[in-house]
């Protein structure tokens, strides 16, 4: 059996160079190797992060690294604002309610971005502790103005918490420029590894909110990561076999050259976008916030998207991904981060096209495959 193409938002297809350095050794986690690799992926991080402060490596999902960002800024009674703006818009809204936060939401339109003037209204009535937001939502395909809308928290004197687990590497995160407080992601989308590291970036106001939290944290506790990084330790132990294919995967990032990573994963948004409309279907993103990372697609009137994605997977052995909630059986998501190229999406749009003609959807694969090399 050969291994499947993996076309969805995440885990995404890994290199082999990475897939080596995983069946490396182990390392001991308080030893001189160690700490010369957790060096070499924290500068590999900062660089892409576009930060001068530390990114802390933490032995965790996505989900994880988010709790980590929300528990060690915030106290039980805090206000916030959270943007549920998609599944994991909601899920950050989820964990600060569990930890006693004052979660007041802003609710958008599946497909819809953030409106950062909203945003400012709604942070200049109820002037939280911190706005919460996704700058990649995979659930719906649509990347949101990270910029614009932490500029109208901070206005306000929120601390922005930003979950970019699934765009950062792919889609440019200006960490610093943009004053975002703290940035999170993960390890399986762009960064090209399996599941199980998060990354956490903070500003200098974060670390200061740190020191006054009181949202209780043990093993997620940012300050303790940070002291254990000076010593080139992390403070439990980690997954020493991931950090080695991390530090292989950014080699290969940052010799690809980060502005060239950016330029392909929008050349593959564009692409992808471009075969789709040549099927005759349309985004569940609105045109103007579409994801460079991932294509949320309206499914066809009557097709349950279920179906498609299974046969895409039966007959051609690739992956892509169904709608969540909601969305479920109304959409199909294609996924085009990390390691993926022009011919990986091309067949996967043939493969989409040639099922979606098998359960009754009349399309012409070519189209498909032309509209795509052009907008390339």
């Amino acid at each position: 059996m050969t291994d499947e193409l993996l076309m969805i938002p995440g885990p995404t297809n890994v290199p082999a160079a990475v897939l080596e350095a995983l069946s490396r050794p182990s390392m001991f986690h308080r030893g001189e190797q160690f700490a010369r690799c957790l060096q070499a992926c924290t500068a590999g991080l900062k660089q892409v992060f576009q930060t001068r402060n530390e990114v802390l490596i933490l032995t965790a999902s996505g989900t994880g690294g988010v709790e980590a960002a929300i528990v060690n800024c915030l106290s039980p009674g805090d206000r916030v604002v959270a943007i549920r703006s998609g599944k994991f818009g909601e899920r950050m809204a989820e964990i600060a309610d569990r930890y006693g936060a004052d979660v007041t939401t802003i609710d958008i339109e599946p497909g819809k971005a953030a409106d950062p003037d909203q945003v400012r209204e709604v942070v200049a009535d109820v002037q939280p502790r911190a706005l919460l937001f996704v700058q990649n939502e995979t659930s719906t395909g649509v990347c949101q103005d990270v910029e614009q809308i932490a500029a109208a928290g901070r206005q306000y004197g929120a601390l922005s918490i930003v979950d970019a687990v699934s765009g950062m590497g792919g889609i440019p995160v200006k960490t610093d420029a943009w004053g975002l407080d703290v940035v999170v992601a993960g390890s399986q989308k762009a960064f090209m590894l399996p599941p199980g590291l998060a990354f956490v970036a903070a500003s200098d106001a974060a670390w200061q909110a740190a020191e006054e939290a009181r949202m209780p944290r043990y093993y997620f506790d940012l300050p303790a990561a940070r002291t254990a990084l000076d010593k080139g330790q992390t403070p439990y132990t980690p997954n020493v076999n991931m950090f080695a294919a991390l530090q292989a995967a950014l080699d290969l990032m940052l010799a690809e050259g980060m502005e060239n990573v950016y330029a392909r994963h929008a050349m593959l948004g564009r692409a992808c976008r471009a075969g789709i409309a040549a099927l005759g279907l349309e985004l569940l993103a609105d045109p103007h916030y579409a994801s460079d990372v991932v294509t949320a697609v309206k499914s066809p009137q009557q097709l349950d998207s279920t179906r498609l994605v299974a046969a895409v997977r039966a007959r051609h052995n690739i992956l892509i991904s169904g709608g969540q909630g909601e969305l479920k059986g109304r959409i199909f998501r294609i996924g085009h981060l990390g390691s993926c190229q022009l011919d990986d999406l091309v067949v996967t749009l043939q493969a989409v096209a040639t099922e979606l003609n098998e359960l009754g959807y009349c399309c012409d694969p070519q189209e498909a495959t032309a509209a795509a090399y052009a907008a390339a």
